[in-house]
């Protein structure tokens, strides 16, 4: 009993807690901004349409403004640490959450494209990369010792469970009171939780006196890193390195071309797709809702792998398998949903973000522990800079041929060129936690 009680022990001067750590309210609260964030960016395909028909704005142009938000939301990873570091982890968040609010409410008066892409482009893409996966990272590491593994694939997942939870209630939204209803609850709920952020998360455990979730009582109390070098530095500095390096390219190409399969093309431009082949938006944004059902599993099946298989084989396969079922993508759209659609949606679904985990296992074992978060920062940039290029040029296909089929087709050419790539990446083991460079040939 006494050792089932030590689990929730954060004071080593207060004795046996009969609470739940703090660490499991933290990371409830960090769950909630990341589900907020989620909620905006997987609504986007739902309100590319009624706004288009309001404003007479082309695809080009609303995806535009997409692929903005896409690529700043990626550019912004790398140094969100950096104001964390400064102004901690609750400012950075409340801030950001209060950003992407006041944004999405500011677009149900908006009259001009430009509007748009200010608000939907620059605002929310920089709030919401502000709690991308750096976030879950940063509050993983510094709030749990037992269970980390756990606590990043929650988070990890955490796109997944804002697309189930509010993307039918977004799309049902546009689809009755309208488009501004539907924005209108994504700032509700961006501005609530920012309240939420504001009395509830804490920057570190120390900050209450407490160790990390799972931390030994017994051991030195965790410092904080002394380092005199600006985040925002480092990031350049270990950027600046890591560029020599093949296995960093290769990593950062595999990852581009999964932010243009995914957020860029599916996520964006599937819900009107369906609807060009005569399927109610509703019952497409519900579909792209079961991906994120099994995004989940294949998240943590993915993991599970990833201790097990060469994680370059990993990719490969991932990639294989999304190229093929954006060839077979044509056939299966059509009015109602047809059994092949299911084993669409299932598949992309599994294979969604199952990408992540053997990604950063290469991270790691290629550029050790010291660097490979950042290094994982930047080619998590990749991959959403991958979906916003990805959104753009599926609007362009779209406007200028009138369907998507050759949208499809070249995502489909990228994720097979991304099997070469994968398998290209050298197997070599870290040495002394130091970063084994690949020099380029």
């Amino acid at each position: 009993m006494t050792e089932d009680l030590e689990e929730f022990v954060g004071d080593r001067t207060r004795g046996p807690r009969t609470l739940p750590h703090r660490a499991w309210l933290v990371a409830a609260v960090t769950l909630a901004a990341l589900v907020a964030a989620a909620a905006f960016r997987s609504s986007t395909g739902v309100l590319l349409e009624p706004v288009e028909s309001e404003f007479g704005w082309s695809r080009a142009t609303t995806s535009g403004a997409v692929s903005l938000n896409l690529v700043l939301y990626g550019l912004t990873a790398p140094f969100a640490a950096a104001f964390m570091e400064r102004f901690g982890v609750r400012r950075t968040v409340a801030v950001a959450l209060v950003v992407v609010g006041v944004s999405s409410g500011l677009t149900t008066v908006m009259t001009s494209a430009w509007q748009l892409w200010l608000l939907w482009g620059v605002f929310i893409g920089i709030g919401t990369g502000a709690m991308a996966l750096v976030l879950g990272a940063v509050v993983a590491n510094r709030w749990f010792e037992r269970h980390r593994g756990l606590i990043t694939g929650i988070f990890s997942a955490a796109n997944a469970t804002g697309q189930l939870v509010f993307l039918p209630v977004i799309a049902r939204a546009a689809d009755g009171p309208g488009w501004r209803w539907a924005a209108g609850i994504v700032a509700v709920l961006a501005l609530l939780v920012a309240v939420l952020v504001s009395l509830l998360l804490l920057d570190h455990p120390r900050d209450r006196g407490l160790l990390p979730y799972g931390a030994d009582p017994a051991a030195p109390a965790p410092m904080a890193a002394a380092s005199t070098e600006p985040p925002a530095r480092r990031a350049v500095r270990t950027l600046t390195k890591v560029s020599r390096s093949w296995t960093f390219w290769a990593l950062v190409l595999t990852f581009w071309v999964c932010g243009w399969s995914t957020n860029g093309i599916i996520q964006t431009h599937f819900v009107p797709a369906a609807h060009d082949h005569g399927m109610p938006a509703t019952t497409a944004a519900g579909l792209l809702a079961v991906v994120g059902i099994f995004d989940i599993a294949g998240t943590i099946g993915s993991g599970w792998l990833t201790d097990k298989v060469d994680p370059r084989l990993l990719l490969a396969g991932y990639y294989l398998g999304r190229g093929v079922s954006l060839l077979a993508l044509d056939a299966v759209l059509a009015p109602g949903v047809e059994p092949g659609m299911w084993v669409f949606i299932v598949f992309y679904g599994l294979d969604w973000v199952a990408t992540v985990p053997p990604t950063v296992a290469l991270c790691r074992t290629h550029f050790g522990l010291t660097d490979s978060g950042v290094v994982f920062g930047w080619v998590f940039a990749s991959h959403m800079v991958g979906a916003g290029v990805g959104a753009s040029v599926a609007g362009w296909v779209r406007t200028a041929q009138g369907d998507y089929h050759w949208a499809w087709l070249g995502a489909a050419v990228l994720c097979f060129a991304a099997v070469a790539i994968a398998l290209s990446i050298p197997r070599k083991p870290v040495r002394e936690q130091e970063p084994v460079l690949t020099p380029l040939s």
